[in-house]
């Protein structure tokens, strides 16, 4: 509800300055906001419950709000505990959600920040106003600019990249566009869209058999716009293509198809300081012996771990920290980026991809560059807050 709203009772002359003084000493509220309609729903679930753990509650208020796989806005229990990995087995917002038919609510009207509990048969409950948004959410309808564009439009602050960035970040194949006029350098690629698997599939492989053909095997077939290498196949060549664009449609009807780059997986975190944007020290992916690449299961069930600070020479530090925040100004970046790079055989470095929310608990790569780079992970979600409630929504 809007504060000018006529059917609000006005506040009492000698209370104003009691209730203006109460405003100023409460905590800002956190609505920390996970889970989601995509294939990431169980890696947002336990980033969140990373982030919950160390948000300092004489701090803030916290309100945690889960979004099921199918799009439901649900009040969920404040338990970290029971949104970890168990058994192998990914959590679900479902199974922590307070009630399986309301829905939580976030008002549209840039004047209130007002969040309500809506169930059948009862009356809206009035749950408060919120003053940040940390959206964990991994994947499309979420990270991708759909969340965001819906807290500029309700005029709500929240952590991370803004609408444009968000989209580009998902996007693989408009980040490389704007990395190549940035003149930050990528690998070869080809993108295959919808239309052209539905309509000519005949020249839709041949594409991807000409890019092979230019630059060798293997390649790896993906999602356009996913994440957490869901999706994703390694082709050592024809046998099995038609398989690999089928999985990687799976998740997203546009994909696109990379080839491989010969050296080192190179990761590099930015944050966003008062002063403007900083990379960490870098990270290296060593090669996973058990896993034909660094797959789902490596990163999140198996548990692979990188090295940092990751072993290169002063310059090559230097110079992958540079790409980095290069990337991050190139897409119109805010809060924080994980950006991905080869280290090729020549000495080179190339761009993979940037993420917008990199994964989040405190073993995930962003969070351990961040820790070595001196920023613990409670000083890391507090900044990402602070900065946040700094930021204006709408242009800027």
């Amino acid at each position: 509800m809007s504060s000018d709203s006529p059917s609000q009772t006005p506040v009492p002359a000698d209370q104003a300055g009691l209730s203006s003084a109460a405003d100023q000493q409460r905590k800002p509220r956190v609505a920390v906001v996970f889970g989601g309609r995509s294939s990431e729903h169980g890696v947002s679930v336990v980033t969140a419950s990373a982030v919950l753990r160390a948000l300092d509650r004489s701090k803030y208020e916290v309100l945690p709000i889960g979004i099921t796989t199918d799009g439901r806005w649900a009040l969920t229990a404040d338990d970290p505990d029971r949104m970890a990995i168990a058994d192998r087995a990914m959590p679900s917002v479902e199974q922590i959600a307070e009630s399986d038919s309301g829905a939580v609510l976030l008002s549209v009207d840039p004047g209130s920040r007002e969040v309500v509990w809506s169930e059948p048969g009862s009356m809206p409950k009035a749950l408060g106003e919120v003053d940040v948004v940390f959206p964990l959410l991994h994947g499309p309808y979420g990270e991708d600019g759909t969340l965001q564009g819906m807290l500029e439009l309700s005029g709500v602050p929240y952590v991370g990249a803004g609408v444009l960035a968000s989209a580009v970040g998902m996007d693989k194949e408009y980040m490389k566009r704007i990395f190549i006029s940035f003149g930050l350098p990528v690998g070869p690629y080809e993108v295959i869209r919808p239309r052209e698997w539905e309509q000519d599939p005949a020249a839709a492989r041949k594409k991807i058999v000409d890019l092979a053909g230019e630059h060798g095997w293997p390649l790896f077939v993906k999602p356009a716009r996913g994440g957490s290498s869901f999706g994703i196949s390694k082709l050592d060549g024809l046998e099995g293509l038609d398989e690999a664009v089928a999985e990687a449609r799976r998740h997203d009807p546009k994909i696109i198809v990379e080839s491989l780059l010969r050296g080192r997986e190179i990761e590099c975190g930015v944050l966003e300081f008062e002063d403007g944007p900083r990379a960490s020290v870098p990270a290296e992916i060593p090669p996973v012996t058990s896993h034909d690449f660094y797959d789902f299961e490596a990163k999140y069930i198996d548990s692979a771990t990188g090295i940092v600070p990751a072993p290169l020479t002063p310059e090559q530090t230097e110079r992958v920290r540079e790409l980095a925040v290069r990337a991050f100004e190139a897409t119109s970046c805010e809060g924080l980026v994980r950006a991905d790079f080869f280290l090729l055989e020549n000495g080179e470095f190339v761009i993979n991809e940037i993420n917008t929310m990199p994964g989040f608990t405190p073993i995930s790569m962003y969070p351990r560059m961040w820790q070595e780079s001196g920023v613990s992970y409670p000083e890391l979600v507090d900044r990402l807050v602070q900065a946040a409630l700094r930021r204006p929504t709408g242009l800027r």
